[in-house]
Parts: C-alpha cells; sequence; structure tokens
C-alpha cells in the first residue's frame, strides 16, 4: 500500500496579519491562540505521517520475519533444521527478540485504544475502590513488562542448564 509523501518535518507556514486593534486585544488573543492550534496540528499531522512511515516499515519487517519463520518451521519439521541447529545459539536471541515483539505489540495496541472514545464507563468499582481505565491500562503494561523479563530470566536459565548438561555429557563421554 502506497502512502502520499509526508511534507518535510518543521516546514510551518508563518502567516503575519497585521490587526486593526492593539497587541493586548482580545483579537489578537483569538488570533494568537488560532495560530497556536493550527501549529500543533501540523505538528501533530507530522508525527502522524513519521508513524505511519514507520508502521509500513514496521510491516514490511514482520511480514519478512514471518516468512523466515515459516521457512524455520519447514526447516524444523522436515529434519533438516533440527540437525543444523546448534544447542543455545538462537534461542537466547529468539527470546528477546519474542519479548521485545510483544512490547512492540502491546505499545501499538494500547496506542490505538483511546479512552475518550470507548463507549464503556471510564472508571470502574475494583474492590470497592474507584480505578480508571487508564490506570488498568497501566498496571497492565507494567505487568506485561515484569511477566517478560522474567521469561527472558527464565529462557537465559533453561539456556544455561542446557549448556551445562552438554558439559556434563562431554565430560562424562555420554550422549545426551
Amino acid at each position: 500500500m502506497a502512502y502520499p509523501q509526508c511534507p518535510a518535518p518543521g516546514s510551518y507556514t508563518m502567516v503575519i496579519i497585521p490587526l486593526r486593534s492593539s497587541l493586548y486585544s482580545l483579537d489578537a488573543l483569538r488570533f494568537y491562540l488560532w495560530i497556536k492550534r493550527l501549529k500543533n496540528l501540523e505538528r501533530e499531522q507530522d508525527s502522524l505521517w513519521t508513524g505511519l512511515q514507520v508502521l509500513e516499515r514496521a510491516r514490511i519487517w514482520y511480514r519478512h520475519r514471518l516468512e523466515n519463520n515459516r521457512s524455520r518451521q519447514a526447516n524444523v519439521r522436515t529434519g533438516a533444521g533440527a540437525r543444523a541447529m546448534v544447542w543455545g545459539g538462537e534461542g537466547m536471541s529468539s527470546c528477546l527478540l519474542r519479548s521485545q515483539i510483544q512490547r512492540v505489540n502491546g505499545s501499538l495496541g494500547s496506542l490505538m485504544i483511546e479512552p475518550s472514545v470507548t463507549s464503556c464507563p471510564s472508571s470502574r468499582k475494583r474492590g470497592g475502590v474507584e480505578v480508571s481505565d487508564n490506570e488498568l491500562r497501566w498496571q497492565n503494561t507494567v505487568l506485561v513488562q515484569v511477566v517478560s523479563e522474567k521469561n527472558f530470566q527464565i529462557s537465559l536459565l533453561e539456556l544455561e542448564r542446557d549448556r551445562l548438561l552438554q558439559e556434563l555429557s562431554v565430560h562424562l563421554g555420554v550422549e545426551v
């Protein structure tokens, strides 16, 4: 999908319109606030264009990773990949990548959920205490990050265990 080109960031138009009244009049204040709003909207538009370009590159990257993953799955199913796999060589980077992808997916998901758009109430009662949706989302984000870090630590420990078992088998001369 091709998107129109983003205008160069920071290419703002400056408009100077002389006011008939004083610089401190209500008209001058309205004009200033109008210009300030336009400037903020232009900055938001630049950010959205940049985000759209990043998402397009991310979509291509995800598609490439999916194709790569499917080919590795096919190799493992046929047995060709199992003979070529080196113990622990891919596990840690795969776990880290999976953790980072889950974090990005969560961030994108929470970005697309705008509390002002939802039709449900913005706060709920939990244990007799009113908790807002934003608080629940933040707590969920923190918990997801903690779980991801723990999963990463578990993966590192499993890799260390496998390495130690392999060293032990070499030392004892036993095939694992």
